[in-house]
C-alpha cells in the first residue's frame, strides 16, 4: 500500500492509502474532516470542493494519492479559529445558504476565485461558480455574499 505524505489545514499528515482511495474519502474517513461533502461522485456538483496547492479541485475526482507532497486546505482549515475567513462571513451576511449541503464547496471556490481575481464582476462570479450546483437558493444571494467578500457593494 503506498504511503503518502501531504500538509493538511497547517498539519503534516504520513497515511498509507490504497491507490484508488479518493482524496474526499480520504479527508473524511481517514482525517474526520468532514466539511467536503460527497454529493454526485462524478465532479458535477462541487459540494467537494477543497483548495490543493491553492487551487480548488474537486475532492471526488482526484485520489488521495495524486496529493502525496501537496498543500490540502478544507473548509475546516479556511477560517482562522473561531475568526471566520472573509468569505464565510460574506456568505453568513447575505444569507448565501439554505440547506447548507453546497456550501462547503461554494465557499472553497469563492476564496480560491478572489485569490485570483479579487474584484470579479457578477458575470465573472457566476460563470467561476458554474461547476458549483445549489439546488436551494437561486444563487442571488450566493453572488452577492461574493460580491460583499471583494469588498464591492453588492
Amino acid at each position: 500500500m503506498p504511503q503518502i505524505s501531504l500538509e493538511v489545514n497547517g498539519k503534516s499528515i504520513t497515511a498509507e492509502v490504497e491507490p484508488n482511495v479518493l482524496l474526499v474519502d480520504f479527508i473524511r474517513r481517514h482525517l474526520g474532516l468532514t466539511g467536503a461533502h460527497v454529493g454526485c461522485d462524478t465532479a458535477q456538483c462541487g459540494a467537494c470542493v477543497v483548495h490543493v496547492n491553492g487551487d480548488s479541485v474537486k475532492s471526488c475526482n482526484t485520489l488521495a494519492v495524486q496529493c502525496d507532497g501537496a498543500k490540502v486546505t478544507t473548509i475546516e482549515g479556511l477560517s482562522n479559529g473561531a475568526d471566520l475567513h472573509p468569505v464565510q462571513a460574506a456568505f453568513r451576511e447575505a444569507h448565501g445558504l439554505q440547506c447548507g449541503f453546497c456550501t462547503p464547496g461554494m465557499v472553497m471556490s469563492a476564496a480560491d476565485l478572489l485569490q485570483k481575481n479579487p474584484k470579479p464582476s457578477e458575470a465573472e462570479i457566476r460563470e467561476w461558480l458554474k461547476g458549483n450546483i445549489c439546488r436551494c437558493t437561486g444563487y442571488q444571494n450566493i453572488v452577492k455574499a461574493i460580491q460583499i467578500a471583494s469588498g464591492q457593494a453588492a
